[in-house]
């Protein structure tokens, strides 16, 4: 009898020991590996600051260079870009502004650029729930502003918006990416 149980004993033990010798551990928490994997490549974020009582916020995806020629590669002179990845970047303001001589009234709206060798478009549209430029159309754009590229001293390996707030009625909104920056300046009306 004495002989049975210790066969049935060692049969069960064996039964639920780790057949594999390289994993000792039932521990189901994901490796570090693991975890970074899941990392997005381009993930969202937002810019933002208050300019006097005004709210301006920027969401967008930041994609990162990643060893790739960004303008004239991934991203095309001369045509429409979402200026970040997957969605269409978004801007908001809480309460009315001038951007470029133009009266931009409070709420949200899609943000696009165009980038060139020696201009970039920014272009504010109604239309801002997309996904890159899909559905983009130009008749629904309310602004459209030419500005100058400047060209970094070192690069920015993600894309960086920034809303610096210059004093209560004033900020500069800029991107950066690779070696370019563009910014515009923005006025509480």
């Amino acid at each position: 009898m004495k002989n049975i149980l210790f066969i049935l004993l060692s049969a069960l033990l064996w039964a639920c020991s780790p057949k594999d010798k390289d994993h000792t551990s039932h521990d189901q928490s994901p490796t570090e590996a693991t975890t970074e994997s899941k990392k997005p490549k381009s993930p969202k974020t937002s810019a933002m600051a208050m300019v006097g009582d005004n709210h301006i916020h920027i969401d967008y995806s930041a994609p990162s260079v990643r060893g790739r020629q960004i303008f004239g590669g991934l991203v095309a002179y001369g045509e429409v870009w979402v200026t970040g990845a997957h969605k269409a970047t978004s801007i908001s303001f809480d309460k009315a502004v001038m951007i470029g001589g133009k009266q931009i009234p409070a709420g949200k709206y899609g943000f696009f650029t165009i980038p060139g060798k020696e201009t970039w478009v920014i272009i504010l549209n109604k239309q801002w729930d997309m996904h890159l430029a899909d559905d983009y159309q130009q008749s629904e754009d309310i602004l459209r502003l030419e500005v100058a590229p400047e060209t970094l001293e070192a690069p920015v390996e993600m894309l960086t918006y920034t809303v610096n707030a210059t004093d209560g009625k004033n900020a500069t909104v800029s991107i950066a990416w690779d070696m370019v920056r563009i910014s515009f300046e923005v006025r509480n009306v």
